[in-house]
């Protein structure tokens, strides 16, 4: 916990610097307009669509076309499920956009004024950066689809969300924080290791994006805590002596 208090520290004193504040809002900014755009014009077939599914379940069908307070009822759930939903498509949105193209050049910034004694071995690539979030994001989209039943249940869908988004953070920042300095070996073993501290960063950052004003920042700050974090435990891993914690992760074959 203490680590995860430090990374974020250093992820504030880090939003500040020049070369950094440039790349605080566009992200979120650019997923805003584009899920407003997306809303206007799908949010009546959305909603229609979602009453309708509903309407065939066989032990809710009977209740709503019989009661016109229970279809009302319904339709509200309906439409505050979809906008609460707009926050962490826009979050996770804004942080595709982060980790593909403003963490990069944050990282630089970033490590060559905190991290400079960390030998750059280069494991990872850009190629790898927008694959990785590709593949997490698509992944992302499937879990939302699966739970959107948990929606229409007070907070089930704010959990699913943040847990999937707490998932999403730590695969896609844990590739880009290592990828300049870690190797293979490291960039492969490194994030199993810290698996579970990582999802406690990622459900953090996720809990931000239904903070107003603070979300437009929250990507940019995420990707950051998440280079401070993974680059202290990199450095920790090769300054330490006796039994290293990659030791006792197995590399998948």
């Amino acid at each position: 916990m203490r680590d995860i208090l430090v990374a974020s520290a250093r992820a504030l004193r880090s939003l500040g610097r020049k070369g950094v504040f440039v790349h605080l809002l566009w992200p979120s900014l650019a997923a805003m307009a584009l899920w407003t755009v997306i809303a206007l014009f799908s949010w009546s077939p959305l909603v229609d669509g979602i009453m309708g599914w509903i309407q065939g379940w066989s032990f809710a069908g009977e209740w709503l076309s019989s009661s016109e307070v229970g279809a009302g009822v319904v339709l509200v759930l309906i439409k505050l499920a979809l906008a609460l939903a707009l926050f962490p498509l826009i979050y996770v949105t804004a942080a595709l956009i982060v980790a593909v193209f403003a963490l990069p050049m944050m990282l630089e910034e970033v490590s060559r004024r905190d991290y400079a004694d960390l030998e750059l071995r280069r494991g990872g690539s850009n190629f790898g950066s927008a694959w990785n979030a590709v593949l997490a994001g698509v992944i992302f989209l499937v879990g939302m689809v699966v739970s959107l039943p948990l929606w229409l249940i007070p907070g089930g869908g704010l959990v699913a969300s943040v847990v999937l988004t707490a998932w999403l953070n730590q695969r896609a920042f844990g590739y880009d924080a290592l990828m300049l300095h870690a190797d293979k070996a490291e960039l492969a073993k490194l994030p199993r290791a810290l698996r579970s501290p990582m999802l406690l960063l990622g459900g953090g950052c996720a809990l931000l994006a239904y903070v107003p004003v603070i979300n437009l920042v929250a990507p940019a700050f995420c990707g950051l805590a998440f280079v401070h974090f993974m680059l202290e435990a990199l450095r920790r891993e090769r300054t330490e002596r006796g039994v290293s914690i990659l030791d006792s992760v197995p590399v998948a074959r």
